[in-house]
Protein backbone atom coordinates (compact mmCIF):
# COMPACT_ATOMS: atom_id res chain seq x y z
CA UNK A 1 0.00 0.00 0.00
CA UNK A 2 1.14 3.56 -0.69
CA UNK A 3 2.78 5.52 2.04
CA UNK A 4 1.70 8.93 0.62
CA UNK A 5 -1.72 9.71 2.57
CA UNK A 6 -4.51 10.76 0.16
CA UNK A 7 -4.80 14.17 -0.34
CA UNK A 8 -8.47 14.86 0.94
CA UNK A 9 -7.52 12.89 4.47
CA UNK A 10 -4.64 14.83 4.89
CA UNK A 11 -6.14 17.99 4.45
CA UNK A 12 -8.98 17.08 6.97
CA UNK A 13 -6.88 15.48 9.43
CA UNK A 14 -4.77 18.69 9.24
CA UNK A 15 -7.61 21.29 10.03
CA UNK A 16 -8.89 18.81 12.62
CA UNK A 17 -5.79 19.29 14.21
CA UNK A 18 -5.76 23.07 14.12
CA UNK A 19 -8.89 23.91 14.59
CA UNK A 20 -10.20 20.94 17.31
CA UNK A 21 -13.50 20.70 14.74
CA UNK A 22 -13.24 17.52 12.50
CA UNK A 23 -14.63 19.15 9.32
CA UNK A 24 -16.06 16.99 6.09
CA UNK A 25 -13.15 16.43 3.74
CA UNK A 26 -15.16 18.08 0.90
CA UNK A 27 -15.85 21.09 3.16
CA UNK A 28 -12.09 21.38 3.44
CA UNK A 29 -11.03 20.77 0.40
CA UNK A 30 -13.32 23.67 -0.54
CA UNK A 31 -11.57 26.16 2.00
CA UNK A 32 -8.89 24.68 0.22
CA UNK A 33 -9.39 25.62 -3.08
CA UNK A 34 -10.05 28.81 -2.18
CA UNK A 35 -6.96 29.60 -0.53
CA UNK A 36 -4.85 27.47 -3.08
CA UNK A 37 -6.16 29.76 -5.99
CA UNK A 38 -4.23 32.68 -7.51
CA UNK A 39 -4.15 35.48 -4.51
CA UNK A 40 -4.92 39.12 -6.20
CA UNK A 41 -1.91 41.21 -5.11
CA UNK A 42 -3.05 44.91 -3.92
CA UNK A 43 -1.40 47.43 -5.93
CA UNK A 44 1.23 48.97 -3.70
CA UNK A 45 1.14 53.13 -3.20
CA UNK A 46 2.94 55.49 -0.77
CA UNK A 47 1.12 58.80 0.57
CA UNK A 48 2.94 61.93 2.03
CA UNK A 49 2.12 64.05 4.10
CA UNK A 50 3.15 67.62 4.60
CA UNK A 51 3.41 67.47 7.79
CA UNK A 52 2.99 65.10 11.63
CA UNK A 53 -0.05 63.31 11.78
CA UNK A 54 -2.91 65.41 12.64
CA UNK A 55 -6.91 65.95 12.18
CA UNK A 56 -5.95 68.12 9.08
CA UNK A 57 -4.99 64.98 7.03
CA UNK A 58 -7.72 62.66 8.94
CA UNK A 59 -9.20 61.09 5.58
CA UNK A 60 -6.62 59.80 4.55
CA UNK A 61 -6.39 57.99 8.02
CA UNK A 62 -9.87 57.08 8.20
CA UNK A 63 -10.05 55.59 4.41
CA UNK A 64 -6.84 53.28 6.08
CA UNK A 65 -8.84 52.45 9.24
CA UNK A 66 -12.21 51.92 7.45
CA UNK A 67 -10.53 49.61 4.52
CA UNK A 68 -11.38 51.68 1.63
CA UNK A 69 -7.73 51.47 0.20
CA UNK A 70 -8.03 48.30 0.72
CA UNK A 71 -11.34 47.58 -0.85
CA UNK A 72 -10.38 49.60 -3.90
CA UNK A 73 -7.20 46.98 -4.36
CA UNK A 74 -4.63 49.45 -2.71
CA UNK A 75 -1.86 48.74 -0.12
CA UNK A 76 -1.17 52.14 0.58
CA UNK A 77 1.00 53.55 3.19
CA UNK A 78 0.39 57.30 4.73
CA UNK A 79 4.24 58.82 5.73
CA UNK A 80 4.43 61.84 7.60
CA UNK A 81 5.92 64.87 6.30
CA UNK A 82 7.79 67.41 8.52
CA UNK A 83 9.77 70.33 8.69
CA UNK A 84 12.92 68.92 7.36
CA UNK A 85 10.76 66.75 4.38
CA UNK A 86 11.28 67.79 0.88
CA UNK A 87 7.94 66.10 -0.20
CA UNK A 88 8.00 67.26 -4.36
CA UNK A 89 12.09 66.02 -4.01
CA UNK A 90 10.89 62.71 -2.78
CA UNK A 91 8.05 62.36 -5.04
CA UNK A 92 10.14 62.97 -8.37
CA UNK A 93 13.00 60.13 -7.05
CA UNK A 94 10.41 58.02 -6.99
CA UNK A 95 10.05 57.40 -3.08
CA UNK A 96 6.27 58.72 -2.79
CA UNK A 97 3.64 57.93 -5.74
CA UNK A 98 1.06 60.56 -4.24
CA UNK A 99 2.00 64.16 -1.94
CA UNK A 100 -0.05 66.48 -0.01
CA UNK A 101 0.51 69.79 -1.82
CA UNK A 102 -0.42 73.06 -2.58
CA UNK A 103 -1.69 74.88 -5.73
CA UNK A 104 1.03 77.57 -5.76
CA UNK A 105 4.17 74.95 -4.86
CA UNK A 106 2.51 73.17 -8.19
CA UNK A 107 2.36 76.18 -10.56
CA UNK A 108 5.65 77.41 -9.49
CA UNK A 109 6.48 73.66 -9.88
CA UNK A 110 5.54 73.88 -13.53
CA UNK A 111 7.16 77.29 -14.13
CA UNK A 112 10.54 75.04 -13.47
CA UNK A 113 9.67 72.40 -16.23
CA UNK A 114 8.26 70.03 -13.48
CA UNK A 115 5.53 68.04 -14.68
CA UNK A 116 3.19 67.28 -11.45
CA UNK A 117 -0.45 68.05 -11.46
CA UNK A 118 -3.16 67.94 -9.02
CA UNK A 119 -5.56 65.35 -9.37
CA UNK A 120 -8.16 66.17 -6.24
CA UNK A 121 -8.55 68.08 -2.98
CA UNK A 122 -9.23 67.70 0.41
CA UNK A 123 -10.94 71.54 1.31
CA UNK A 124 -12.16 73.63 -0.75
CA UNK A 125 -9.91 76.23 0.31
CA UNK A 126 -6.83 76.67 2.63
CA UNK A 127 -6.98 76.87 6.68
CA UNK A 128 -4.40 79.53 6.81
CA UNK A 129 -5.47 82.66 8.35
CA UNK A 130 -4.30 85.44 10.55
CA UNK A 131 -4.10 85.19 14.37
CA UNK A 132 -4.36 88.27 16.40
CA UNK A 133 -5.28 89.21 20.13
CA UNK A 134 -9.14 90.00 21.04
CA UNK A 135 -8.97 93.77 20.63
CA UNK A 136 -8.18 93.64 16.55
CA UNK A 137 -11.30 93.26 14.49
CA UNK A 138 -10.39 92.60 11.37
CA UNK A 139 -7.74 91.15 9.02
CA UNK A 140 -8.21 94.78 7.59
CA UNK A 141 -6.55 96.51 11.01
CA UNK A 142 -3.07 95.66 10.92
CA UNK A 143 -1.04 98.47 9.74
CA UNK A 144 0.67 99.16 12.48
CA UNK A 145 1.53 95.36 13.82
CA UNK A 146 4.30 93.42 13.63
CA UNK A 147 3.35 90.21 11.04
CA UNK A 148 4.96 86.80 12.44
CA UNK A 149 5.28 84.89 9.19
CA UNK A 150 7.27 81.50 8.16
CA UNK A 151 9.87 82.37 5.37
CA UNK A 152 7.65 80.05 2.92
CA UNK A 153 4.64 82.43 3.49
CA UNK A 154 6.64 85.31 1.73
CA UNK A 155 5.78 83.30 -1.69
CA UNK A 156 2.07 82.44 -0.66
CA UNK A 157 -0.41 84.42 1.08
CA UNK A 158 1.99 87.10 2.22
CA UNK A 159 1.99 89.13 -0.96
CA UNK A 160 -2.07 88.18 -1.60
CA UNK A 161 -2.48 90.06 1.73
CA UNK A 162 0.21 93.30 1.38
CA UNK A 163 -1.65 93.89 -1.95
CA UNK A 164 -5.11 93.65 -0.82
CA UNK A 165 -4.49 95.44 2.38
CA UNK A 166 -1.41 97.69 1.66
CA UNK A 167 0.42 96.14 4.04
CA UNK A 168 4.80 96.49 3.85
CA UNK A 169 7.23 93.75 4.07
CA UNK A 170 8.59 95.74 7.20
CA UNK A 171 6.11 94.41 9.18
CA UNK A 172 7.72 90.88 9.25
CA UNK A 173 8.73 89.26 11.49
CA UNK A 174 9.86 85.55 11.33
CA UNK A 175 7.77 82.81 12.79
CA UNK A 176 9.26 80.08 14.32
CA UNK A 177 6.01 78.02 15.23
CA UNK A 178 6.27 78.88 18.80
CA UNK A 179 3.57 81.11 20.49
CA UNK A 180 5.73 82.89 22.81
CA UNK A 181 6.56 86.07 20.71
CA UNK A 182 2.52 86.34 20.12
CA UNK A 183 2.30 85.83 24.18
CA UNK A 184 4.55 88.16 25.09
CA UNK A 185 3.27 91.24 22.78
CA UNK A 186 0.05 92.17 22.15
CA UNK A 187 0.59 94.45 19.60
CA UNK A 188 1.59 91.45 17.60
CA UNK A 189 -0.35 88.90 15.14
CA UNK A 190 0.74 85.91 13.85
CA UNK A 191 -0.14 83.24 10.65
CA UNK A 192 -1.79 80.11 11.62
CA UNK A 193 -4.46 77.47 10.93
CA UNK A 194 -7.91 77.74 12.00
CA UNK A 195 -8.01 74.59 13.55
CA UNK A 196 -4.35 74.45 15.01
CA UNK A 197 -2.88 77.86 16.78
CA UNK A 198 -5.80 79.34 18.62
CA UNK A 199 -6.60 76.04 20.07
CA UNK A 200 -2.85 76.63 21.31
CA UNK A 201 -3.27 79.84 21.92
CA UNK A 202 -6.37 79.68 24.09
CA UNK A 203 -4.67 76.52 26.01
CA UNK A 204 -2.23 78.99 26.94
CA UNK A 205 -5.13 81.40 28.31
CA UNK A 206 -4.70 83.92 25.48
CA UNK A 207 -8.05 85.72 24.15
CA UNK A 208 -7.40 85.97 20.56
CA UNK A 209 -9.42 85.99 17.14
CA UNK A 210 -8.89 84.28 14.22
CA UNK A 211 -9.25 85.73 10.64
CA UNK A 212 -9.35 83.34 7.42
CA UNK A 213 -7.79 84.71 4.55
CA UNK A 214 -10.42 82.25 2.53
CA UNK A 215 -13.15 84.06 3.56
CA UNK A 216 -12.11 87.85 2.07
CA UNK A 217 -10.94 85.80 -1.51
CA UNK A 218 -7.66 84.06 -1.05
CA UNK A 219 -8.04 81.26 -3.93
CA UNK A 220 -6.13 78.52 -3.18
CA UNK A 221 -7.00 74.78 -2.16
CA UNK A 222 -5.81 73.36 0.96
CA UNK A 223 -4.46 69.93 1.14
CA UNK A 224 -4.66 68.68 -2.39
CA UNK A 225 -3.87 65.40 -3.89
CA UNK A 226 -0.48 65.74 -6.27
CA UNK A 227 1.02 63.54 -8.35
CA UNK A 228 3.72 63.57 -10.91
CA UNK A 229 2.18 63.83 -14.77
CA UNK A 230 3.76 60.59 -15.46
CA UNK A 231 2.40 58.77 -12.67
CA UNK A 232 -1.07 59.65 -13.29
CA UNK A 233 -0.63 58.79 -16.84
CA UNK A 234 0.71 55.68 -16.95
CA UNK A 235 -1.81 54.70 -13.73
CA UNK A 236 -5.25 55.94 -14.03
CA UNK A 237 -7.22 53.12 -12.59
CA UNK A 238 -5.16 53.36 -9.40
CA UNK A 239 -5.43 56.88 -9.70
CA UNK A 240 -8.90 56.80 -9.62
CA UNK A 241 -8.79 54.33 -6.57
CA UNK A 242 -6.86 56.57 -4.25
CA UNK A 243 -8.63 59.51 -4.80
CA UNK A 244 -12.21 58.01 -4.70
CA UNK A 245 -11.21 56.06 -1.14
CA UNK A 246 -9.17 59.06 -0.24
CA UNK A 247 -12.22 61.54 -0.42
CA UNK A 248 -14.55 58.45 0.55
CA UNK A 249 -12.36 58.58 3.77
CA UNK A 250 -12.98 62.61 4.62
CA UNK A 251 -16.77 61.96 4.66
CA UNK A 252 -16.17 58.71 6.92
CA UNK A 253 -13.90 60.98 9.17
CA UNK A 254 -16.28 63.78 9.80
CA UNK A 255 -19.00 61.35 10.67
CA UNK A 256 -16.85 58.64 12.76
CA UNK A 257 -13.04 60.37 13.56
CA UNK A 258 -12.40 57.86 15.88
CA UNK A 259 -10.67 54.88 14.25
CA UNK A 260 -8.78 57.27 12.12
CA UNK A 261 -7.56 59.20 15.23
CA UNK A 262 -6.37 56.09 16.75
CA UNK A 263 -4.02 55.72 14.10
CA UNK A 264 -3.30 59.63 13.74
CA UNK A 265 -2.23 59.43 17.36
CA UNK A 266 -0.48 56.14 16.61
CA UNK A 267 1.96 58.03 14.18
CA UNK A 268 2.23 61.32 16.14
CA UNK A 269 1.86 60.31 20.06
CA UNK A 270 2.24 64.37 21.06
CA UNK A 271 -1.09 64.85 19.10
CA UNK A 272 -4.11 64.98 22.32
CA UNK A 273 -7.31 63.81 22.45
CA UNK A 274 -8.76 67.27 22.93
CA UNK A 275 -6.56 69.09 20.03
CA UNK A 276 -8.05 66.74 17.59
CA UNK A 277 -11.67 66.87 18.89
CA UNK A 278 -10.55 71.06 18.44
CA UNK A 279 -9.44 70.45 14.91
CA UNK A 280 -12.49 68.44 13.67
CA UNK A 281 -15.22 70.54 15.11
CA UNK A 282 -13.55 73.44 13.02
CA UNK A 283 -13.44 71.64 10.30
CA UNK A 284 -16.77 70.93 10.15
CA UNK A 285 -17.49 74.39 11.33
CA UNK A 286 -15.95 76.32 8.52
CA UNK A 287 -17.07 73.22 6.12
CA UNK A 288 -13.51 72.65 4.79
CA UNK A 289 -14.41 69.53 3.36
CA UNK A 290 -18.13 70.08 1.81
CA UNK A 291 -18.45 73.37 1.86
CA UNK A 292 -18.25 75.86 -1.34
CA UNK A 293 -18.10 74.22 -4.65
CA UNK A 294 -18.63 70.71 -2.90
CA UNK A 295 -21.54 71.52 -1.59
CA UNK A 296 -23.43 70.55 -4.49
CA UNK A 297 -20.12 68.89 -7.17
CA UNK A 298 -19.25 66.57 -4.50
CA UNK A 299 -16.27 66.49 -2.00
CA UNK A 300 -12.60 66.80 -3.56
CA UNK A 301 -14.03 69.36 -6.38
CA UNK A 302 -11.14 71.35 -8.52
CA UNK A 303 -12.68 73.84 -10.68
CA UNK A 304 -10.74 75.92 -13.45
CA UNK A 305 -12.32 79.17 -12.44
CA UNK A 306 -10.70 78.57 -8.79
CA UNK A 307 -7.42 77.31 -10.32
CA UNK A 308 -6.96 80.26 -12.38
CA UNK A 309 -7.87 82.66 -9.52
CA UNK A 310 -4.36 81.43 -8.19
CA UNK A 311 -2.58 81.92 -11.42
CA UNK A 312 -3.96 85.24 -11.86
CA UNK A 313 -3.13 86.09 -8.31
CA UNK A 314 0.40 84.78 -8.81
CA UNK A 315 1.15 86.58 -12.32
CA UNK A 316 -0.56 89.87 -10.75
CA UNK A 317 1.98 89.85 -8.02
CA UNK A 318 5.02 88.78 -10.01
CA UNK A 319 5.92 85.76 -7.94
CA UNK A 320 4.83 83.72 -11.86
CA UNK A 321 5.78 83.85 -15.54
CA UNK A 322 2.53 84.33 -17.39
CA UNK A 323 3.61 81.28 -20.23
CA UNK A 324 2.97 78.79 -17.43
CA UNK A 325 0.39 76.62 -18.84
CA UNK A 326 -1.85 76.62 -15.34
CA UNK A 327 -3.98 74.11 -17.03
CA UNK A 328 -1.46 71.51 -16.60
CA UNK A 329 -1.42 71.74 -12.90
CA UNK A 330 -4.82 70.34 -12.39
CA UNK A 331 -7.25 67.83 -13.74
CA UNK A 332 -11.05 67.57 -12.60
CA UNK A 333 -11.02 64.00 -14.57
CA UNK A 334 -10.91 61.79 -11.33
CA UNK A 335 -13.14 64.13 -8.88
CA UNK A 336 -16.19 65.64 -11.18
CA UNK A 337 -18.40 62.81 -11.44
CA UNK A 338 -18.10 61.08 -8.13
CA UNK A 339 -20.62 63.42 -6.27
CA UNK A 340 -19.60 62.28 -2.87
CA UNK A 341 -21.70 64.47 -0.83
CA UNK A 342 -21.83 64.67 2.98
Amino acid sequence: MSRIEPLSRFIARAASRVSGVALPAAAVLGVAALTAGPAFAQTKVNFLTSWYAQAEHGGFYAAKAAGLYEKAGLDVTIKMGGPQVNALQLMLAGETDYMMGYDIQVLKALEQGIQVTTVGTSFQFDLQGIMTHEDVKGIDGLKDKPILIASSSRMTFWPWLKTKYGYSDEQLRPYTFNLQPFAADKNVVQQGYVSSEPYSARQQGLKVNFYLMAEQGYPVYGTTIVSTKAYVDKNPEVTAKFVKASLEGWREYLKNPEPANALIKAANPKMADDQIAYAVSELKRIKAVDGGDAATMGVGIITEARWKATYDFLVKAGLLKPEVDWKAGFTDRFVKDLKILM
